[in-house]
């Protein structure tokens, strides 16, 4: 697979998202047997959350693949609630019990609110670092504003990431975002990369995903993904609950896009012209 280059390591360029997992939407069985077979096919970064299902998420984590967990990359996400210097601290504690493990990859603030201030979130960070807590940290859904403004303070230029909602129907990212992080050297992360499934229905835009996917022997939400991370900067964490589906999206890592293949996708899914707010799910 792909991978892309995140604070000096290579990680693969298409991970593995858990969102709405371990809360008994699917059979538990089934979306452990999901998690495993990701990693077995390269995809060993795994994106979770406190805040998904009140820890479950993490917990079905551990269940998972708590044998493995020396080959994983795990991110894990604080919730604005907790973001000063000590509640990252806890937070961070209760996510680490959570997932049976002494130290997080990557963890991010999940999203900012008016009453987080960057110095103190970087300072629990580094705080946590510093423990051996944390490998790196970094944000999640911060337009060019926040970045900006967190780049200005000192210790910002540290943050490794910035995960945000981006994938065929949600490219206004490219416009100003993706530009100033690719400035300061921090690639993307991109959650919902097929758009929550909602890429696959019926459309002109399903119609051109099927006509490049036709082309390959793959299926459009293979296609769907391969764009995503078409620029090496730029690394996926779909979700899914089927060992099939994990073996598949794993397969889109390997996939390369052609310059008319690139075309259609552009003339069916084109990026807004002028500056968009970052927008989320």
């Amino acid at each position: 697979m792909r991978t892309v280059t995140m604070s000096d390591q290579e990680l693969p360029a298409i991970g593995q998202g858990t969102w709405y997992l371990g809360e008994g939407r699917a059979p538990r069985d089934q979306e452990i047997a999901a998690l495993r077979a990701g990693v077995d096919a390269g995809m060993t970064l795994v994106d979770t959350a406190e805040m998904y299902g009140d820890g479950a998420a993490e917990q079905l984590v551990a269940e998972a693949l708590g044998s493995v967990r020396d080959e994983l990359f795990i991110v894990d996400k604080v919730l604005p609630s907790h973001a000063s210097r000590e509640g990252i601290i806890g937070a961070c504690q209760g996510s680490l019990e959570r997932l049976g493990t002494d130290h997080i990859d990557l963890y991010l603030l999940h999203w900012r609110v008016s009453q987080v201030r960057f110095d103190e979130v970087i300072e629990g960070m580094d705080d946590l670092m510093r423990e051996g807590s944390v490998g790196s940290w970094g944000v999640s859904n911060l337009d060019t504003a926040d970045i900006s403004e967190l780049l200005g303070e000192t210790g910002g230029p540290g943050c490794a990431t910035d995960q945000v909602l981006y994938n065929l129907i949600r490219r206004g990212p490219e416009l100003e975002l993706f530009p100033l992080l690719a400035e300061h050297g921090i690639p993307v992360m991109a959650y919902s990369p097929i758009e929550q499934a909602r890429l696959l229905q019926p459309g002109p835009g399903l119609d051109a995903l099927e006509r490049v996917a036709q082309g390959h022997g793959v299926s459009p939400a293979q296609v769907a993904l391969a764009w995503t991370v078409r620029s090496g900067d730029v690394l996926a964490i779909p979700r899914t609950g089927s060992a099939e589906h994990a073996a598949a999206n794993a397969a889109a890592g390997d996939l390369v896009l052609g310059e008319q293949d690139l075309a259609e996708l552009e003339a069916a899914f084109p990026a807004p012209e002028t500056p968009i707010a970052l927008e989320t799910l």
